[in-house]
């Protein structure tokens, strides 16, 4: 995993408001069970993923170490508000969704281009809570010095392909029958969106 802002400081805290019902904050070390839990949720259905048995978290704890310190790679979780008011019990509040960016290639020269990851709790799917976070997301790329996000999905996946397609991405590739998902055989799209960095950002326009 690359990390070029090296005069970065890593992240340690955010806690911004999806809605009335979320908010969402960077993944902390005690977050992992919950984040595979959900994660593991997707598996059966072989539509997200293409892992086709749960993963536990000895297995993934040296994914999610990279990712927890990554200055542009993180892991954002999405906790349901259960007493708005009490701010103080946001932090111990469930694990809803989760999001994260990765290296589409561990190569150096990648480093402005990066994979996107959604996923929901089963009991939050079609609240439009996938929307919610894509979009938020999109507004955090730039300052993580990404200019492309790419998101890989099983041409069989509608709702994903739906969702990000919703969101502004368009089909980048497409590579068939490239997974065997124990039944079938599957194919993956490549979908993707530029987004403006924020040196873009900062530059005059002018007529």
């Amino acid at each position: 995993m690359s990390d070029v802002a090296t005069n970065s400081i890593l992240p340690t805290s955010l806690m911004d408001k999806l809605s009335n019902k979320f908010v969402v904050q960077y993944a902390s070390q005690k977050d992992l069970p919950e984040i595979l839990a959900i994660y593991n949720q997707s598996i059966a259905g072989k539509q997200a993923t293409a892992n086709l048995t749960p993963v536990t978290c000895e297995e993934r704890s040296a994914w999610f170490d990279e990712h927890v310190h990554s200055r542009t790679r993180p892991i954002y979780v999405v906790r349901a508000v259960v007493k708005e008011h009490e701010s103080s019990d946001r932090i111990g509040a469930p694990i809803v969704a989760w999001g994260s960016f990765s290296d589409l290639y561990a190569r150096m020269a990648y480093h402005i281009s990066s994979e996107i990851s959604i996923y929901l709790h089963q009991e939050y799917h079609g609240q439009g809570l996938g929307s919610l976070l894509g979009r938020w997301m999109l507004t955090q790329a730039p300052s993580l010095g990404i200019h492309n996000i790419v998101a890989l999905i099983f041409a069989h996946n509608q709702p994903s392909l739906g969702l990000f397609r919703k969101l502004g991405f368009e089909q980048w590739g497409y590579m068939p029958k490239v997974c065997d998902m124990d039944g079938f055989i599957a194919d993956v799209v490549m979908l993707g969106k530029a987004v403006a960095s924020d040196k873009d950002a900062e530059m005059p326009r002018t007529l």
